[in-house]
């Protein structure tokens, strides 16, 4: 059965066939000690056939889908055209060697092509990968060593593009430099208690808190200048007035050695740098508890900010975590009593991170590993629903944090607790009502800003037609003589209509006329008058020339 190597360079597809496997040997021993000599090998791999890649984004693009274990229409009409045919009903008298098991099932999958990767065809690959350049006689070494250096600079650029995004990795690098500041907090306030308990040790009994401490030794400096004077400033520092008069009295009467001033100002110093390694350390907790909530709300409202940071850095990331399950979860951060166990044939641990969380506290020391069992489960769930949810809210996380306060009652009193699926029912109810709301409130918002939009521009239109009636007074003036003097002959023309009126309403009259013909009158002269404005500027004209006459 013949044999077809499949190479993925950096610029290009390439397919190899294997024709003298028996000059090499079958077996992998033959193979290393063969690949080195290019004679030897040139004779038993023949070049079959090779198509490059278009351009630079066709080739990451090739290479982002050969990682995964796609088969890429590409490969799939390169594959069609350089390997035999297939009758329709019978078996292929070939086989193709490819480096990656998953794109050989995907292959088989799709084209029905039969493939095959081990031992055997791996070696035969890494010698072609050694000897490539040799095969095609129009590629040149540096080219292919460019390719292979542009190739791997934007694979590993987009990779971390990715990882830049997922921001987990801003958690796990804030948890460590919380425990790291920890240690150096505490170290650095025993040095600043010892080094300041020679001139003042009376103060390491009154203030225990480390902070405290360091503002007070920074304050005071010289335990002789304290007096009465200074007890309103300390009791503001330490927030208790008596324990201001406390150290004051303490300062008259110590028993500590006197300093040099240099010696103080050093000490002085020192204890400004613990205050600002203790203020750091509250703002990096704040910003853990940000980028947590913003990551994984549910977890965080489940477990905490602390404890949920340690296991997405134990784990690695939250998609690490979230693949884990439950069983694995619990015992996090116990891999080596776990081992340790295992190796003895001992008892193996209940709980490793999850110690920490307050919910195993509370539980009763019989039921301290049922608890964590329980705890696992649901930490487990929550780290699922924030690493592929696409809505981030914290409505689960606070739905399965009661199921556990439940379960403690159910231990501890034996209340029994709702079921599982009930809790979930109304998690998604009350999230399908909150994205409701947000909706409206966003519709609202937009209505608001339409409103705003409207009132500005009518605003715009009455500045405008103030700008308009703002002209100069001149023509105001003239505008309005000129309706002074069509209102004057408007009045001079209805007066002799109004009298010729009147005495036809007379002569009616007298003659005797019913009333009837006032009302036909009045219809005739109400008809006389103009409909429109065209129709009153004719006959308005027509009484200026008949005036004039």
């Amino acid at each position: 059965m013949a044999l077809y190597l499949l190479f993925e360079s950096a610029s290009g597809y390439a397919l190899f066939h294997a024709h003298g496997i028996d000059e090499i040997g079958q077996s992998v021993d033959a193979v290393r000690s063969t690949v080195l000599d290019l004679k030897r090998f040139s004779k038993a791999v023949k070049l079959a056939g090779f198509t490059p890649f278009l351009s630079a984004v066709d080739a990451l693009n090739q290479c982002n889908a050969i990682s995964e274990g796609i088969m890429t229409d590409e490969l799939r009409t390169f594959l069609e055209l350089n390997l035999p045919k297939v009758k329709e009903g019978k078996k292929a008298k070939f086989r193709v060697g490819v480096m990656e098991p998953k794109v050989g099932s995907h292959i088989t999958e799709a084209t029905g092509i039969p493939c095959e990767s081990n031992d055997y065809v791996q070696e035969l690959l890494r010698a072609v990968r050694l000897h490539f350049d040799q095969f095609i006689d129009q590629l040149k070494p540096s080219d292919l060593e460019k390719a292979q250096l542009g190739l791997g600079h934007s694979y590993s650029r987009a990779k971390v593009k990715f990882n830049v995004n997922r921001v987990d990795n801003m958690v796990i690098q804030a948890i460590f430099l919380l425990d790291t500041l920890d240690k150096d907090v505490n170290s650095f306030s025993m040095r600043v208690r010892e080094w300041y308990g020679w001139h003042f040790p009376e103060l390491v009994k009154i203030v225990n808190d480390n902070y405290l401490y360091a503002k007070l030794a920074k304050f005071v400096v010289n335990k002789s200048d304290l007096s009465e004077k200074d007890i309103p400033a300390l009791a503001d520092l330490i927030g208790d007035e008596d324990k201001a008069k406390e150290i004051v009295e303490a300062a008259k009467a110590s028993m500590g050695q006197d300093l040099s001033p240099v010696d103080l100002i050093n000490v002085q110093q020192f204890a400004q740098r613990v205050m600002n390694l203790s203020e750091y350390r509250k703002n990096l907790y704040e910003y853990l508890v940000t980028k947590m909530n913003d990551i994984a709300p549910n977890l965080t409202s489940l477990i905490g900010e602390m404890v949920g940071a340690r296991l997405i850095s134990h784990a690695g990331s939250l998609s690490n975590l979230a693949k884990c399950p439950a069983s694995t979860l619990q015992i996090l951060g116990a891999e080596k009593a776990l081992f340790r166990a295992l190796k003895t044939r001992g008892n193996t641990p209940k709980y490793g991170l999850i110690f920490h969380s307050s919910f195993i506290g509370r539980a009763s020391t019989k039921n301290k590993g049922r608890m964590a069992r329980y705890l696992a489960n649901k930490c487990s769930i929550a780290s699922r629903i924030d690493c592929y949810s696409d809505m981030s809210s914290s409505i689960f996380g606070e739905k399965l944090r009661e199921q556990v306060e439940e379960r403690l009652d159910f231990y501890d009193k034996g209340v029994a607790p709702r079921k599982n699926l009930d809790v979930m029912k109304a998690a998604i109810e009350e999230g399908m009502t909150n994205a409701v709301s947000e909706e409206d409130k966003e519709k609202e918002n937009g209505d608001t800003t339409a409103k705003k939009s409207k009132k500005k521009k009518s605003k715009s239109e009455a500045d405008g037609d103030a700008m308009d009636l703002d002209k100069p007074a001149n023509t105001a003036a003239a505008e309005e003589g000129t309706e002074k003097k069509k209102k004057k002959k408007k009045h001079k023309l209805e007066e002799p209509q109004d009298q010729e009126m009147a005495a036809a309403n007379v002569d009616g009259e007298q003659d005797g006329t019913p009333k009837k013909k006032k009302k036909k009158n009045r219809d005739a002269a109400e008809s006389v008058e103009p409909k429109t404005a065209t129709e009153g500027k004719k006959k308005k004209k027509k009484s200026k020339t008949e005036a004039d006459d």
